[in-house]
């Protein structure tokens, strides 16, 4: 069985050595008083016990057995629920999450180094956790005082889970045109009826109550997505006293049959009148989900990191024991029939590749972790929407470049293993097919690159982008390694929006047509400006630790030598422009 264990000095170096998160917090009067280096690196070394030798041990026998669907009800696999009862006990539903309401209030820089170590042991197990502490988030931002006490304090302990009821059979990216409805009741409450579907932990038995978040349209409402609203829907009632009630009006219709995330429900749920409260105001529901949705995006992201960071190890531990041929220079153990496949150059050039992509991508997270850390806490009302609007800017790159990078991670890993890679046993299979999801829901990559070419720099004139750059310019004016590869990069990044800024205005297709290869271009120069950061505290600390800076010294080499020309190619792609998309009538396909 593969094991997992959590890469903690990797993520001490780029949370204290890089971003440089104990400085942040102290001067964040929030943070200041819950958070410090000591209390961070203890929080990580228990969830890296928790993750290791409680979830990883549950993930392949999880994915064998799978969730089940009988008398209505799911039942998920043997541990899962003994496993959630000590989740649940250390706090770590809550651990973001507002201490108000019994949070921990962990700044979010701490909490995606988490969320990478639950995803790389056990994806399926993680989702329950994810989506709620999602859902607590849109609740805490825009529910009223009342359903914020009556609901968090339960949710943050994990004695409750929520869920996000968006997709329906008929709308899925097109929310404007949901079916669900609401109908407003005499005492403040709605009637909540409809079908959803894709709904992760819809139902489940890890929990006492499941708190749905739905979007559903009051009869009055305006059509499209300004006629949405959000409502919080108990599966079970909750008295006045805080005790659960009767059932709700709310069943789980069946199970989705997956591709893998197997212990993970995925259900059809059927609203038939159920008891639902309005969050936030009336047809403004997509705006408040959004809280919860660009979470997510940012946690399923992180699944594509986890994954990746699984795949590499049981890739490099296989790679070391692995007999096969003799290095090309000569025998390299002589004492041996061949050597190890870790001699041979494709064999490295897989392992440099996902350990250059992870590590870099590791960075990203805990840089975008870092900007919400200061969206929220800081005093400043400058610094907070500058914080803002990096985050609106990097959340789509975040969601996809990460995605996208650990299926070809998780894909390359199987793909050392040869032959075995294939087999159940050794992890690599269930592993490319757990990571494959994270591309598709939470918003398609398609989508993300919609949104950042779209909204987030063509609509935008730029600005955003605007301010990132000339965040990696001044970086870059402190004489970092790799520094003239990142500002060439930089600057291909920056002709190239604006061409295609121009190119917008003229052709309706260049968007479309241009969108995926940018979103990728822009990860790799925010992969660059990562890894010049990482490279630039490696060099100045090498006498201190010369294995563990001098191997981060040469992942960054790696990085820029052979993973960053990939710009190159996709700079060529965009500006061929949306023609030959076209040249077929939709007959022809």
């Amino acid at each position: 069985m593969p094991e997992f264990n959590a890469p903690l000095r990797d993520m001490r170096f780029v949370l204290h050595e890089v971003f440089h998160g104990p400085a942040l917090w102290a001067r964040l009067p929030a943070l200041a008083e819950r958070v410090d280096a000591d209390t961070a690196t203890a929080i990580l070394e228990e969830a890296a016990k928790i993750t290791g030798q409680l979830l990883a041990p549950l993930n392949r026998s999880g994915d064998e057995q799978g969730v089940a669907f009988e008398a209505g009800a799911v039942r998920t696999p043997d541990g899962f629920r003994q496993a959630w009862q000590t989740y649940r006990d250390g706090g770590w539903v809550g651990l973001a999450g507002n201490p108000e309401f019994g949070g921990l209030g962990m700044p979010k820089m701490l909490a995606v180094q988490f969320e990478e170590m639950l995803y790389a042991a056990n994806c399926s197990f993680s989702l329950y956790s994810a989506l709620s502490a999602g859902c607590c988030l849109a609740i805490d931002a825009h529910a009223s005082d009342a359903l914020k006490a009556t609901y968090l304090p339960a949710l943050y302990s994990g004695q409750w889970a929520g869920t996000m009821c968006l997709t329906e059979p008929h709308a899925g990216t097109d929310l404007g045109i949901i079916r669900s409805k609401a109908e407003p009741q005499a005492d403040g409450s709605y009637k909540v009826s409809g079908t959803k579907i894709f709904i992760t932990g819809g139902d489940q038995d890890l929990t006492d109550n499941i708190i749905h978040l739905v979007l559903a349209k009051l009869p009055d409402a305006p059509a499209g997505p300004k006629g949405i609203s959000l409502f919080l829907v108990p599966k079970r009632l909750v008295n006045a006293d805080g005790s659960l009630g009767q059932s709700n009006a709310v069943s789980c219709g069946s199970l989705e049959h997956k591709m893998g995330i197997k212990a993970s429900a995925t259900c059809v749920m059927n609203f038939d009148g159920a008891t639902g409260y309005l969050i936030g105001e009336p047809n403004r529901g997509l705006a408040a989900m959004f809280t919860m949705m660009n979470y997510e995006r940012l946690s399923i992201g992180i699944q594509g990191i986890g994954c990746a960071e699984a795949s590499y190890q049981n890739a490099a531990r296989y790679a070391c024991e692995r007999l096969q041929s003799r290095a090309a220079t000569g025998a390299q153990d002589k004492e041996r029939i061949a050597d190890p496949i870790i001699v041979h150059p494709d064999v490295r050039r897989m392992l440099l590749t996902m350990r250059a992509l992870t590590e870099g991508g590791r960075a990203f997270a805990t840089y975008v972790g870092q900007q919400l850390d200061i969206a929220k806490y800081a005093e400043d009302a400058d610094e907070r929407d500058a914080a803002q609007r990096q985050v609106a800017l990097l959340t789509p790159v975040a969601k996809a470049f990460f995605t996208d990078n650990g299926l070809e991670s998780c894909v390359l890993g199987q793909q050392v293993f040869g032959g075995h890679g294939y087999i159940r046993e050794w992890g690599q299979e269930q592993l490319v097919r757990d990571v494959r999801i994270a591309q598709i829901y939470e918003g398609t990559n398609g989508i993300q690159a919609l949104d950042l070419l779209g909204r987030k720099v063509v609509a935008d004139g730029g600005q955003a982008l605007a301010a990132f750059a000339a965040q990696i310019r001044q970086f870059s004016a402190t004489e970092p390694p790799f520094r003239q590869p990142l500002l060439n990069a930089l600057d291909e990044l920056e002709d190239l929006s604006q061409w295609l800024c121009e190119q917008a205005s003229r052709d309706p297709n260049a968007i479309g047509a241009a969108s995926v290869e940018y979103l990728q271009l822009f990860g790799y120069v925010a992969y660059a400006y990562m890894w010049s950061r990482m490279a630039a505290v490696a060099r100045d600390a090498l006498v201190q630790d010369p294995a563990f800076y001098g191997a981060k010294l040469a992942s960054a080499a790696f990085f820029f030598e052979r993973l960053l020309p990939r710009t190159l190619s996709l700079q060529a792609s965009i500006r061929a422009g949306s023609a030959s998309l076209f040249e077929l009538d939709a007959a022809q396909f």
